[in-house]
Formats: C-alpha cells, structure tokens, sequence
C-alpha cells in the first residue's frame, strides 16, 4: 500500500455521518406500491474534512450505505481560520444561494438543517449563514459545498496576484 491509501483508510476510519434527508418514493405496479428510498448523507472528520453523498435503494439502511460510500468519495478540504471561515463567502447551485459569514468566538452555528450539517461536519465552529432562494435539502447542500469550496487561504491570494505576503500587507 503506497502512503496516500494508509492516510485515506485512517481518515475513513475517523469520520462521522449524519443523515441530511431521507425521501420515500412509491411506485404503483399491478400488486400495489413499490416504495423506494433516498438518502442525502454528510461525512466529515470535523477537522477541515466534508463530504457530501446521495444513496438510493429499495430499503433504507442500504440507501444510507450507498450515500455515505458517494460521500467518503466526494471529500474535500475546506480552509478554515479558527474555528471560522477566513472572509464572507456566497455558495451557488441552481436556484439554491447560501450567504456565509465569519462569527467571532462564542457565537456558534447559526444555520439551517441541510446546511448546518455541512458546516458541524466540516468541524467549523462560529458561522453566520442565511439560506436564499430554493429549499430543496440537495440544492442546499451543494450550494453549501460550493461556497466552502470557493474559500481562499492567504497562500491562494498571494499566488493569484503574483505578489508576496509583506507586498500585501507592507
């Protein structure tokens, strides 16, 4: 096993769940309805680490296994400063818009169900959010995930303006 895969399984072993939403779908065959399910689970090690995945099947705990295997897959690093986001920050998915802003120490999470499990998984702490537009559970949390992916750190700055840290700030 090269070092990338022993770093992976470890991570994997310390990440923690959480269900977002859970959708029952009926299908009217000849004998009656066939129900099926859908489940939108978050994965994150609390620690910069988030993961969002979506799992379907005809029963419910096999919906939930195939949408946290989706999202141990789907895991990004979020840049995190503190226990907070560095600079205010607006997350886009379709029609679903979600306003991010730092919060001074002691403040916690202010934010809705989808998008509150995002940010408690992704181990930040002390957040403003307000959710615009669509309420759709998916829409929002991919709008979530695009916003925290969005975040840049001072290294990505200095980089894209081609200029050092004492250029910027003197």
């Amino acid at each position: 096993m090269s070092g990338k895969e022993v770093i992976a399984e470890e991570k994997q072993e310390e990440l923690t769940e959480k269900l977002v939403k859970l959708n029952r779908v009926a299908k009217v065959v000849k004998g009656g309805r066939r129900f099926s399910f859908s489940a939108l689970m978050v994965v994150g090690d609390r620690n910069g680490h988030v993961g969002v995945g979506f799992g379907k099947a005809n029963e419910v705990s096999e919906a939930i296994r195939k949408g946290v295997e989706d999202a141990k897959k789907k895991i990004v690093t979020i840049n995190m400063k503190g226990n907070t986001i560095p600079h205010e920050v607006l997350g886009q998915f379709k029609s679903a818009k979600i306003i991010m802003k730092p919060a001074s120490p002691g403040t916690g999470i202010i934010a809705g169900g989808p998008v509150r499990a995002v940010v408690e998984q992704s181990g930040i702490k002390d957040i403003l959010t307000k959710s615009l537009g669509s309420n759709n559970a998916i829409n929002v949390v991919k709008a979530t995930m695009s916003g925290l992916q969005s975040i840049m750190d001072m290294e990505e700055i200095m980089q894209n303006r081609g200029k050092t840290f004492k250029e910027l700030f003197g």
